[in-house]
Parts: C-alpha cells; structure tokens; sequence
C-alpha cells in the first residue's frame, strides 16, 4: 500500500462514516512505515479482566501491534469538538470498554465526536514487566507514536469529518492518563515523518487526565523529568481519588503543581474514596459525577458553548 492510497482510505473511510453516523475503524500507520513492534507474545487476543467494576465486566485487549483508531461520530448537533480517548491497562493491555467505547457512549450524544485509539501494548511506555517484577522505561514509546499519528490524522482529515482542528483533546486513563499527559507535553515528535499527515500538530488543544500513573518520581515529590511541561502545554483537567491502591495520587499532585507554576490552565478535582479503574460506571461513591465536571470544564475553556 503507498502513502497516497493509504490517504485515500482514510478519507474514503471517514466519508462513509460521516454520511452512515456508524463508527469506523481505520488503521494509522502505512505499510510502508514499517514502525516498531511491541514485545508481544502472540496473536491479538481478546479477553475479560479479573475483576468486576460496579458488578460488571470488562473487556480486555493484549498483544496490539496493529494500532487504529475508531471514529464515533457526534449525534444530533456537532459541536466541532473531539475527544480521542486513550484506555488504561498498565501499558500491558487495554480497557477496551470501560474505558473506552463506554466513554463514546456518553460523548456522541452531546454532539462530540470520539475517537478511541487503540495503540500498541505491551512495553509501549513505561511500565511494570511482571516477567522481572520491575519497572521498565523503553528508549522508544510506542504509545506516544501512536498518539501523536493520531492527532496529526484526525487533523489532516479535519474538513471531510467535520470536526475542528482546533478543538481535538485526549482523555486518558491510568496509563492512557500518562500517554496524555506525555502527548500534551513532549515538545518534539516521536517518530520521523512517514506521509503529509506528519506536517500537522501533534499536541491535543486540551488534555482531561484520570488518575494517571508515571508522573511521580519516588522518593522524592518531584516530576519525572520525561514530562516537560511550558506554558505551551494545553490546558488540563485531573481527577484522582487519594484512596487509589494502584496510581498513588502524588502523581496528579506533582502534575497539577507543574502545570500550575507554568502558567498552564489546569483544574484538579479530588475525592477521598474511589479506588482507581472505575471508568464511568457508577459506584455510588460522589467520584462518579466526574463526567459532569468535566462538561462544565470543558463548557469554561470554550470547547463547546454555554447552554443558554
């Protein structure tokens, strides 16, 4: 497949998306481009996460080498928003569901379109290798390609979706929480050009970050020196609950304090209970209504207008 052809189904693919309102999914890298591959230790596979999460469970995805992103486009009146969501997992595998279509369920409705990128797993960022029992920091973040490609080709195909090039966020999870913050942050691009896709802007216009992990730098409270935040970096929604037994919640602490001496617009909102991989199912705990501060938010910085 040539880059020119590889183009064109991008764009063949987001046209019939538009007209059908159906998701799709389009693959973001060339034949040709020949990127890295994750450790992985088979096929693809789909399976169930070990616990449950407000009774219910959820879907798992491990061994992603090919990376895509699937397009839900806005319901009702399009607000030019969108919002890519990039799923937890640990850098080993990816919350497909919880969080990630589920987020498109509660976007597309208020007119946002969301993108759900699947990006490759495992050892894609830093993360925690149980065949060590350590924690491992890649020279190379797959991840963070992957994120960047597919900022840059929701852009270049901004007019024939429908969508803003200039209101294009990540929301992240856990892992996918880091990735966002690493997307919104990292002043250089992570990988050499591969088609004119690669001449848009790699960095999101803002930046909703759920109780991440990897942004603090034991044993001292300081940033971990990766993350290099300037008055640049886009403005910045964090939640964490300060009972999170997996992402302790100094990593939003070091991170909104960051973004705060740089003169970065950031909101931080924290609960005492709420454990961490909640996702938007509700637990009856008051950390449920995050989905609601973060329509105000995004109503504040001007993402989509004020309910008259």
């Amino acid at each position: 497949m040539t880059r020119r052809t590889a183009a064109a189904m991008f764009c063949v693919s987001l046209m019939a998306s538009s007209a059908s309102a159906a998701p799709v999914t389009v693959t973001l890298w060339p034949e040709a481009a020949h990127m890295g591959n994750p450790r992985v230790k088979g096929p693809e596979q789909t399976g169930k996460g070990k616990s449950l999460v407000a009774g219910q469970a959820w879907t798992q995805i491990s061994n992603v080498s090919q990376p895509t992103l699937t397009i839900y486009p806005a319901q009702g009146d399009n607000t030019g928003a969108t919002i890519m969501v990039l799923p937890g997992g640990g850098y080993r595998v990816l919350a497909m569901d919880l969080e990630g279509t589920e987020v498109c369920d509660w976007l597309t409705p208020k007119g946002i379109t969301c993108v759900v990128l699947k990006y490759r797993v495992p050892a894609s960022g830093p993360w925690w290798n149980p065949d060590c029992n350590c924690r491992e920091h890649p020279k190379v973040w797959l991840g963070l390609q992957d994120a960047q490609r597919a900022l840059r080709l929701l852009r270049q195909e901004a007019k024939t979706y429908g969508i803003d090039p200039k209101r294009i966020g990540v929301l992240g999870f856990s892992a996918g929480g880091h990735l966002a913050a690493a997307v919104s942050t990292r002043p250089e691009a992570a990988y050499t050009p591969v088609d004119a896709a690669d001449s848009q802007a790699f960095r999101p216009d803002f930046a909703v970050v759920l109780y991440p992990g990897h942004l603090w730098r034991e044993p001292d409270l300081t940033l971990e020196p990766d993350i290099k935040i300037t008055s640049g970096t886009p403005p910045t929604f964090l939640l964490h609950a300060k009972d999170d037994p997996v992402d302790d919640v100094r990593h939003s602490l070091v991170y909104e304090a960051a973004l705060r001496k740089a003169g970065v617009p950031v909101e931080m909102h924290l609960y005492a209970r709420g454990g961490h991989a909640f996702g938007l199912r509700p637990t009856g705990l008051p950390i449920s209504e995050w989905p609601q501060r973060v329509e105000t938010w995004l109503r504040k910085i001007g993402v989509v207008k004020t309910e008259d």
